[in-house]
């Protein structure tokens, strides 16, 4: 291809390099240039335009990025149209995304001109999540470019399902070890094996002893169970240990023991009847992605794991310190009437306040977790969820009559994360994006949250809206959906501000008012905003 100023006499056929503007036309670049456009640059007195001119054997720069993109997909994938040299490449369903990671590679050494960019190879993904993009730099590259193109992608990119598992959960036990503890590691697993669709058949809880974990796997592997997850009240430190030892003794085979991922360095691998078996490490107690994600996602999508590709976990392995990842450039197509849920966070012990619940406190002749709801509810979302957690029958009878749906977070106590995963959990599939507000905040309004909604709606770019103060930044805060899955990951007391801090050339303000920032937490504040302490807020 050709690329460079020539005659306005000489461009027709033409691709146009850079937008031109005209006296009553504007000509954006990758036109092709037309006899009559050819007449009307030449009346504006232009005496030469920057074009790119094909060769014969040339391939436009749509056709070549749908040619390599078709090329590289090798199951479990849905392709965009082509659109300025870029095809997209999407999530199926639910799976874990693999790459060739020598055949992208071999690709954009082809030519500058061809570029393949993915997520990290054995990422876990939703359906409907971008995994790659094909981009063509140029307006058109040569065809044998192409075509070397596609033989050396070809099917290197695909998406392996999960698989629906029947898990066998055996936990053992000390003094030390509290059944709430037990009982938080077992709602932390099952979220874990949500996206799979895979559920716990049974938990057997035993003393932390060799026989008793070995006769433990053999009953529930007796019971149908088609995976075994082992976690022991103390870390296994060695390959003798007791949970290793019960593998052993039950007739199974360690298959590996130790891996290069930090949290995660003391997971343990196995086989028992046919069944794979994972003996945890203790940080599979917590949310938070470690070692134990990135052998679970491969064993549930059917991708094997040996003890070379466990061993070869290291580099990337440090997860101490690594925050979510951006997603690959994509547009967010406007949407005219987004589906948005809302998710209120009435969970907290009001710790500040002294004593009194505040969210049972009343201002203006209601609770204040009522002005919330009756805002989320009046603002035409297509379902509500109250997160309770503190005087769980308190707060969710002060809104009983109202169109919304109250989920209990028994972790309430750990901090605003838990209350998030837990909203997360009960929203609808088919959302578009979520509305997260805080309880205790009593001057948001419907209004408010349907102006949040019609900025999300009408950008293309932002995907998070964040309402302000007075320029400062408050609450409440809308989501997209691309979002989600960190959201149910979340841990700590903190929310989801980081997302917001990694994320912030995808975050659009939106003034409210003093509304966004009035956060009632202590006595003082509730009198200074005319509000009472009723009797109920007091238990």
């Amino acid at each position: 291809m050709e690329f460079g100023p020539v005659a306005i006499a000489d461009a027709e056929g033409c691709v146009l390099a850079h937008s031109t503007r005209v006296p009553g036309a504007t000509f954006k670049k990758g036109r092709v240039l037309t006899s009559t456009d050819i007449d009307t640059l030449a009346a504006a007195g232009l005496e030469t335009v920057t074009v790119a001119r094909k060769a014969s054997d040339d391939v436009d720069e749509d056709a070549a990025a749908d040619r390599v993109a078709h090329a590289a997909d090798g199951g479990g994938l849905v392709l965009d149209t082509p659109f300025t040299g870029r095809v997209n490449l999407h999530a199926d369903h639910a799976g874990l995304f693999l790459a060739d990671e020598d055949a992208v590679n071999a690709v954009n050494r082809i030519d500058p001109a061809i570029t393949l960019a993915t997520l990290p190879n054995n990422s876990k993904v939703g359906p409907g999540r971008m995994v790659a993009t094909a981009k063509i730099i140029p307006f058109a590259v040569g065809g044998p470019l192409v075509a070397e193109a596609e033989r050396r992608i070809a099917g290197a990119l695909r998406v392996a399902p999960f698989n629906a598992r029947k898990i066998g959960l055996v936990a053992t036990q000390l003094a030390h070890l509290k059944p709430a503890t037990m009982d938080k590691t077992r709602r932390v697993l099952e979220e874990r094996l949500r996206p799979s669709g895979s559920a716990i058949l049974d938990e057997i809880r035993v003393p932390h002893d060799t026989a008793a974990v070995a006769a433990a796997m053999a009953g529930l592997v007796d019971q149908g169970a088609e995976f075994l997850m082992l976690f022991g009240a103390s870390a296994v430190v060695d390959r003798q240990d007791i949970l290793p030892a019960a593998i052993d003794a039950a007739g199974g085979t360690v298959t590996h023991f130790g891996m290069p991922v930090d949290p995660g360095n003391l997971l343990l691998l196995g086989e028992y009847r046919g069944r794979p078996v994972i003996g945890a490490p203790g940080c599979a107690r917590s949310p938070k992605e470690n070692g134990f994600d990135w052998v679970l996602d491969r064993l549930l999508a059917g991708v094997p794991v040996t003890p070379d590709d466990i061993t070869g976990m290291g580099v990337g392995g440090l997860l101490m310190e690594i925050e979510t990842r951006p997603q690959p450039r994509e547009l967010k197509p406007p949407v005219a009437a987004p589906r948005v849920a809302a998710i209120i966070l009435a969970a907290g012990r009001s710790s500040r306040m002294g004593g009194p619940n505040k969210l049972l406190a009343t201002l203006d002749g209601k609770s204040l977790v009522r002005h919330v709801a009756e805002a989320a509810t009046g603002a035409g979302l297509v379902q509500t969820v109250l997160v309770s957690g503190h005087m769980r029958d308190d707060v969710e009878a002060a809104v009983a009559d109202l169109d919304l749906t109250p989920v209990f977070n028994p972790d309430f106590a750990d901090g605003m994360a838990g209350s998030i995963r837990t909203g997360m959990s009960a929203l609808n599939s088919d959302l578009d994006a979520v509305l997260i507000l805080l309880a205790d905040m009593p001057r948001i309004t419907s209004p408010h949250l349907k102006t949040m909604i019609d900025v999300y709606a009408e950008s293309a770019e932002k995907r998070i809206v964040m309402a302000t103060a007075n320029g400062k930044r408050g609450n409440p805060v809308l989501w997209d959906k691309t979002f989600f899955e960190d959201l149910k990951t979340l841990s700590g007391d903190i929310g989801a501000r980081h997302l917001i801090s990694n994320h912030a050339g995808l975050v659009q303000d939106v003034e409210l008012g003093s509304a966004a920032r009035l956060d009632l937490d202590t006595p003082e504040a509730l009198r200074a905003a005319g509000g009472t302490v009723e009797a109920g807020g007091r238990k």
